[in-house]
């Protein structure tokens, strides 16, 4: 018997309504925080610079970021004479979109109740949720490379480039770590992968190696210290935004933080459990209550601002890479350990699923556990002795290295008498 069309109106309308409503909230927040989040680089950055940072406009200097909004709305837009016009315009809104399109289907909080039924806090369930932003951001990239590109700047074009050359370099070692995620959660969706955190442990304790590849891929991905060669200042002056000012700078300016912002995002709902409130199972069990909807979308946001301030700390702590150490970390070391990775943790599965063990229990819990604590030895300890990444060392022979340095201490000490 088919059915009356309009027995679907009660069902599809709140639905419709609910789903304009999470976009426009989405956005809404994720532009403020995007906003906030340069504010917060530069209050990070003079804390642990011991100096003040932005307090004069505004209390505290809250609305400093409205104050650079406007002064790049009235400044004057550049363009020079010989770019590509179409896609040195377009560049920009690429690099920018791409970071905002991925957040549509992270889940950033326990379901909403309401009249008309469960709301859940995620913009678009799909079922391929741990692809989909992987694939969305890695296109990311074509903004900076078309923005290096069409300006028609050898500076430009070198960020460009390099841009590329890491995005592969890394795209796939982060494809690696997230394919462990997906053996042991055995789901790619993001709100079961949340589920089944919050069930059997958070992955960070599980999956140790492949969260520490996940991290150091998404540093390379956002092109953050110590991994921002495609506008290293030192050797392209700015990279691949050389020609850009005025709001085009600023898109690539939101970009990098909006592409932050979804990493965070894509770590915290991968490795530490998405809005799972920790040590507490009040969250995933009984009905769904307002309550619950707020409190986990507070510790959802808690969990991401500890990751940005991570972000942020990397950045006034480390310095930058080589061009040649990025290439080599990323293809000698990052990728070899994420496929002998997923190697073992396969294994581990086959051999405690031989061995009787349920998957989510306390068992299983501690047999990956005590796995995870051998092999970050085994990775930090053993492996990693400076060599790993070969120009970070000296080639010499340490006879050699002793040779030069009595040599130089030599020349000092009669520099020395010379000048007495």
């Amino acid at each position: 018997m088919p059915l009356d069309p309009m027995q679907l109106e009660p069902a599809f309308w709140p639905f419709l309504i609910a789903t304009v409503v999470k976009m426009l909230v989405v956005f809404t927040l994720y532009m403020v925080v995007v906003a906030y989040s340069t504010l917060a680089e530069r209050k990070v950055s003079a804390w642990i610079q011991d100096r003040h940072g932005p307090n004069r406009v505004g209390p505290w200097g809250l609305f400093q970021v409205l104050a650079d909004g406007v002064k790049n709305f009235v400044k004057e837009e550049s363009m020079p004479g010989d770019v590509n016009k179409p896609t040195f315009l377009l560049a920009p809104a690429i690099a920018f979109t791409m970071a905002l399109t991925a957040w549509a289907v992270i889940p950033f909080g326990a379901p909403l109740p309401t009249p008309w039924g469960k709301v859940d806090l995620i913009v678009a369930d799909a079922p391929i949720g741990v692809l989909y932003p992987l694939a969305i951001t890695s296109l990311g990239v074509y903004g900076i490379v078309l923005a290096g590109w069409s300006s028609n700047n050898k500076y430009s074009l070198l960020g460009g480039l390099r841009a590329s050359a890491q995005m592969v370099s890394y795209e796939v070692a982060m494809g690696l770590s997230v394919v462990a995620v997906l053996l042991l959660m055995g789901n790619v969706s993001l709100p079961q992968v949340v589920a089944l955190q919050a069930a059997g442990g958070w992955n960070v304790v599980l999956l140790s190696v492949a969260a520490f590849v996940f991290m150091v891929s998404a540093f390379a991905e956002t092109n953050r210290v110590p991994f921002d060669m495609a506008e290293a200042e030192s050797e392209l002056i700015a990279g691949y935004h050389s020609e850009y000012s005025a709001m085009k700078f600023s898109m690539f300016f939101i970009a990098e933080y909006a592409n932050m912002l979804t990493a965070s995002a894509m770590f915290v709902t991968l490795f530490l459990g998405g809005w799972d409130i920790p040590f507490t199972d009040w969250d995933t069990t009984g009905p769904a209550t307002v309550a619950k909807a707020l409190a986990t979308f507070a510790i959802f946001a808690a969990k991401i601002g500890a990751f940005m301030f991570f972000f942020i700390w990397i950045r006034w702590t480390l310095p930058r890479f080589r061009y040649d150490q990025l290439m080599s970390l990323g293809w000698k070391f990052m990728l070899p350990v994420a496929l002998l990775y997923i190697v073992i943790v396969s294994t581990g599965m086959l051999l405690l699923d031989v061995a009787g063990v349920a998957r989510g229990s306390g068992t299983y819990f501690l047999a990956f556990l005590g796995l995870n604590v051998v092999l970050m030895g085994l990775l930090f300890v053993i492996l990693d002795r400076g060599r790993l990444i070969s120009p970070a060392s000296s080639r010499l022979e340490r006879s050699r290295v002793e040779r030069l340095r009595a040599v130089a201490a030599a020349r000092s000490s009669i520099a020395a008498g010379e000048v007495r």
